[in-house]
């Protein structure tokens, strides 16, 4: 997470922004699959009136942000994709068949 130090509204340690990372995993016999995406999600400037100060932040608040903000159905569905897309490329690359 990024922090300001201190704000215009003398509130300290805000939070303005939050680095996420979302993971998928499929499990196919013996095989495993695996993806992953990552962002960053701007945090709406809070008031003093509702502020949660920074040691009181629990995973579940920030969670909640980022669910507020992203398209988790969309994210699930773009990492489902690319496990798929493991399992049945759409282009592979193949050696120079003149190199054996």
């Amino acid at each position: 997470m990024n922090e300001y130090p201190t704000t215009a509204d003398n509130l300290t340690d805000v939070v303005f922004t939050v680095h996420w990372r979302r993971q998928a995993e499929q499990i196919d016999g013996d095989k495993t699959w695996f993806a992953e995406t990552y962002g960053a999600q701007s945090v709406p400037s809070p008031s003093p009136d509702n502020f949660t100060p920074y040691a009181d932040l629990t995973q579940a608040i920030v969670e909640g942000w980022l669910e507020s903000g992203l398209d988790v159905v969309a994210i699930d569905a773009s990492l489902d994709a690319q496990i798929e897309n493991q399992k049945n490329p759409k282009e592979i690359s193949l050696p120079l068949p003149w190199n054996s």
